[in-house]
Formats: structure tokens, sequence, C-alpha cells
């Protein structure tokens, strides 16, 4: 199973949605207190805004899935700060009204799609993050079948406790409810 691209797309994009705000910063002119260049600004202020509530929005609406107990877990949430490379080049000279600084841009942003995308990796996003979703890699029993596969989750759980879990693509999984072992909260 994998993801619907233009899902995927949206995730990915909405990963990227603190780069967008920080190059529209950049373009601000400060005698004028304006945008360099309002018209491209906008769009990308637009663009991250929409793909952020986008994917947030469909986080909040998974609400279904099948029970699993889980035997290990590992917090993989770390794997998050390998969305800061590309912001880096934020902090070098960036102008939005050049095209060729936005077309390198965006072959490498396209590069670090297609390879996410194909590797599944477009759920380790910061905004997810940042919305309190942390990643974790886990070995569970569904039914009497072990498997393995990495847990988009906002809350927390450990080993014994019970989750239940929608599948989002091949080894990618979103845990819509935890009971945690013996209905103890806190254990």
């Amino acid at each position: 199973m994998q993801l619907h691209f233009l899902s995927a797309l949206a995730i990915f994009i909405s990963g990227y949605a603190p780069l967008g705000l920080i190059l529209v910063v950049k373009d601000l002119n400060e005698n004028t207190a304006w945008f360099e260049h309002p018209a491209r600004a906008a769009a990308i202020a637009v663009l991250f805004v929409v793909c952020a509530l986008i994917t947030l929005s469909a986080a909040r609406n998974i609400k279904q899935g099948v029970p699993v107990k889980i035997n290990r877990v590992s917090n993989k949430s770390a794997d998050m700060f390998t969305y800061t490379i590309p912001y880096m080049m934020s902090f070098y000279k960036f102008d939005l009204g050049d095209w060729k600084l936005l077309v390198c841009l965006f072959i490498f942003l396209a590069l670090l799609f297609v390879l996410s995308y194909r590797t599944q990796n477009v759920f380790v996003n910061p905004v997810l993050a940042l919305a309190g979703y942390g990643l974790y890699d886990c070995q569970f029993k569904e039914g009497a079948q072990e498997k393995q596969g990495l847990l988009l989750s906002k809350e927390h759980f450990q080993v014994g406790d019970y989750c239940a879990i929608k599948r989002l693509s091949n080894l990618m999984y979103f845990v819509t409810q935890v009971e945690k072992k013996g209905n103890d909260s806190d254990d």
C-alpha cells in the first residue's frame, strides 16, 4: 500500500511550512515594511499554510483503527530533524526575485519529495511534531500476527499497551487510540 500521491505531496509541503514562512519574512523590505515580491510571497505563504492545515486536519480526522498490542517501542521523533538541512539555505542570501534560485529550490525540494515518497518517509514532518505527534518504531501484535512498523501518535504509549492503529502506507501507521496496560493511565 502506497500513500496517494497528492496526499503525500501535501504532507511533504506542509513539512516545509516554517521554511516558507522564513522565506516570506526574508522578502520584507526594512524601509517600506512591505514585500519585495508580494505575489510570490503570498503564493508561498498560501501554499504552505494550506498544506499544513490539510495535513493537521487529516490527522485529526483519522478515527478508527485495528487493535494491536505493543511488544517493543523506540522513539524515532528525533528523525524529524532531517528536515533541518533545507532550512539552512534560508540563512544565506535568498531573493524571491531570482528565478534561477527559485528553480533550483524547486528541483532540490522535488528531489527530496521523490526520495521521501519512495521511502514512505513523508510523515517525518516537523509540522506534525509541532502539533504534538511523535514517531515510534514498534513491534506489535495484530491478532496472532507479529508486525513491525512506524507509528505516528499524539499519545504516549509503552510496551504492553494496546493501541488502535490505522495503516497509512506500507510500514506506516497512525495511532487513533491508546489503552494503557491494565487500564491504568499512568503505567
